[in-house]
């Protein structure tokens, strides 16, 4: 699941915090990331060292969620970097 790209609601204020790098220290977006994703310690399927992977040059402040997220959507999208379709035996 991606992390929200605009504003995040902080556990202790009900006041919206800006997710920008420039606004936030590098232990405030760990715990944005680690909050959006979830139980990234529980029995999961597998999926948690990817999705935390992927946030990583957020987390480092080296990309904005914005630009993490686009990356992500366009790649899902466009196939680049998929799995590679087999084809099916539906013809028409």
């Amino acid at each position: 699941m991606p992390v929200p790209m605009g504003c995040y609601e902080g556990r202790e204020s009900s006041n919206m915090k800006s997710l920008l790098i420039a606004d936030t220290t590098k232990e405030e977006r760990e715990r944005i990331v680690s909050e959006s994703i979830g139980n990234i310690d529980g029995a999961c399927d597998g999926c948690s060292p990817g999705i935390l992977e992927m946030y990583q040059d957020y987390i480092e402040g080296r990309k904005e969620l914005r630009q993490i997220n686009l990356e992500f959507h366009a790649r899902y999208t466009s196939g680049a970097e998929g799995p590679v379709r087999s084809g099916c035996d539906y013809s028409r």
